[in-house]
């Protein structure tokens, strides 16, 4: 069973009136960024090392600590 035009058609009203015209692009786009990132991270053959990045952090953490 897939929705009517009347049906799609109510949602799109009820979705402009609860966001705003000016909030829906903006909507959009984040969501493009999203799902252009996921891609990314998923196609990425790379491995990150994050244990450079964990130590400096830490190391950090220590001098924030001291004064």
């Amino acid at each position: 069973m897939s929705p009517s035009f009347w049906q799609i058609l109510i949602v799109a009203a009820i979705v402009l009136i609860v966001f705003g015209p000016k909030r829906i692009p903006e909507i959009g786009k984040s969501l493009g960024k999203a799902i252009r990132g996921f891609k990314k991270g998923i196609s990425a053959d790379e491995e990150i090392d994050v244990t450079n990045t964990a130590d400096k952090t830490t190391e950090q953490i220590k001098d924030q600590g001291k004064s």
